[in-house]
């Protein structure tokens, strides 16, 4: 592992991470990311996953109560293996996902065309930076909406401990074919971290806890 990631022997959360490699650079996304999105967005219909890492999202988002098809380039024991979705045929009511670091605007190209309806990614916050996606993505195909992190995502590799908080904001970008205007900014209110993190995000639903920003879209 990097050296960057331990400080004085201790584990530091990636500031940057590598999730298209294999082995210890994998970082899985945390559930309570996601669960952020589906209680903030409704999803109608069949969703892809197609960098579905070990399954963490894919899991969560079988409780839309929709059929979640789960694809991933590499072999990390789960869904469909050998699926590059840059260059894979086919389409989908729904994609949700979050791309490897270094590919998302080509998860953005790919993906735009094969979402029949909602196509969300869990993106850096700067990706909204850099004049070429200014003057392409954002000028061509831009987000419906943007939904910001209150509080902060730590992605850990596979297995490790989890320790220390993360540096660097994250976003769910959503584009909706339904939705005519300009791009939305809204932001996720706290409290899913302490709500789903380590526990069955099923019995927590049940209890009638809701922490929505507004009523999902």
């Amino acid at each position: 592992m990097d050296a960057t990631y331990n400080i004085n022997g201790n584990f530091k959360p990636a500031a940057k991470r590598s999730a298209d490699m294999q082995g210890a650079d994998f970082y899985p996304t945390p559930r309570w990311a996601t669960f952020a999105l589906i209680e903030n967005e409704r999803f109608e219909g069949d969703i892809w996953e197609p960098a579905c890492g070990d399954g963490a999202m894919s899991d969560v988002l079988e409780e839309t109560g929709n059929r979640v098809r789960s694809s991933d380039l590499y072999d990390r024991g789960f869904g469909q293996i050998g699926v590059d979705f840059l260059s894979a045929p086919g389409v989908a009511r729904n994609i949700i996902t979050n791309p490897p670091f270094n590919s998302a605007e080509g998860f953005v190209a790919a993906g735009l065309p094969k979402a029949e309806q909602k196509f969300a990614l869990l993106l850096r916050l700067a990706f909204l930076e850099g004049a070429n996606r200014a003057n392409t993505i954002f000028h061509i195909n831009p987000p419906s909406r943007v939904w910001v992190f209150s509080e902060r995502i730590t992605f850990y590799p596979k297995d490790a401990v989890q320790a220390g908080s993360g540096t660097t904001a994250y976003a769910w970008f959503v584009w909706d074919q339904a939705h005519q205007g300009h791009t939305e900014l809204k932001w996720i209110k706290p409290g899913f971290k302490a709500r789903y993190s380590g526990s069955d995000g099923r019995s927590a639903k049940l209890h009638g806890l809701s922490l929505l920003s507004s009523a999902p879209v």
